[in-house]
């Protein structure tokens, strides 16, 4: 049974992740910016609760603090946010503030947890890093919207695609997921599937997450996506 640790798991996939997990027999430790908010996690047997604030490097400091010396088998970064409203992320309009918020949720608080818990991994042995993207990142992929949610993506994925082969070297695999375009609140209702076929596919592809699928960017029912 492995050590897992879920950022943003209080909704969604991340939720989801932690249920279907947690059935399976794994330790949880589900992080989440209020914990005592947080009564759909507090429903499942077993789970740890964290509290992280993933944009604050003090408050990613302090979560390592409280788990040094705790293996890490599987780190999943989930967290993220939509960037500011619709119209203000565009070719022609730019909430700067929200772009800045939204790249530092999306791409550098991934990499700022990554860092925090290296010991953590480290010490686990062939541990997982897997990182929640989107196809939006994607520089092939023509979609004029979002635009300060998909550069954000963009700039998770090209890092963790050079990380990959850095980490790669000590036996840490790193991956990029899609999770599809789910029923969440940021999905809508509309969307192709639930939470619980995410969450699956998701886990499937961590499981298989070797040497020889690192820095390999994934749709949640292991297709390869391009870049």
């Amino acid at each position: 049974m492995a050590n897992i640790l879920i950022t943003g798991s209080n909704r969604g996939i991340g939720l989801e992740l932690v249920r279907q997990y947690s059935e399976q027999g794994h330790t949880l430790y589900a992080a989440c910016r209020a914990p005592d908010k947080a009564d759909a996690l507090k429903k499942i047997e077993g789970v740890k609760l964290v509290e992280v604030s993933v944009g604050d490097d003090q408050s990613v400091a302090t979560m390592a603090k409280q788990l040094e010396g705790v293996t890490i088998d599987i780190l999943i970064n989930n967290a993220g946010t939509g960037g500011p409203a619709r119209d203000q992320q565009t070719a022609f309009n730019m909430d700067f503030d929200g772009w800045a918020e939204a790249m530092n949720i999306n791409a550098l608080a991934p990499v700022r947890v990554m860092h925090a818990l290296m010991p953590n991994l480290r010490a686990a042995g062939n541990a997982k890093v897997v990182n929640i993207t989107s196809q939006l990142g994607s520089l092939e992929l023509d979609f004029p919207m979002g635009y300060a949610y998909c550069s954000s993506k963009a700039a998770l994925n090209k890092f963790m695609k050079m990380a990959a082969i850095e980490l790669g070297k000590e036996g840490i695999f790193v991956s990029l997921l899609h999770p599809g375009w789910v029923q969440t609140d940021m999905g809508g209702a509309a969307a192709d599937i639930t939470p619980s076929e995410s969450a699956a596919g998701i886990i499937q592809c961590t499981e298989n997450l070797n040497a020889d699928t690192n820095g390999h960017f994934l749709l949640w029912n292991g297709e390869t996506h391009p870049w």
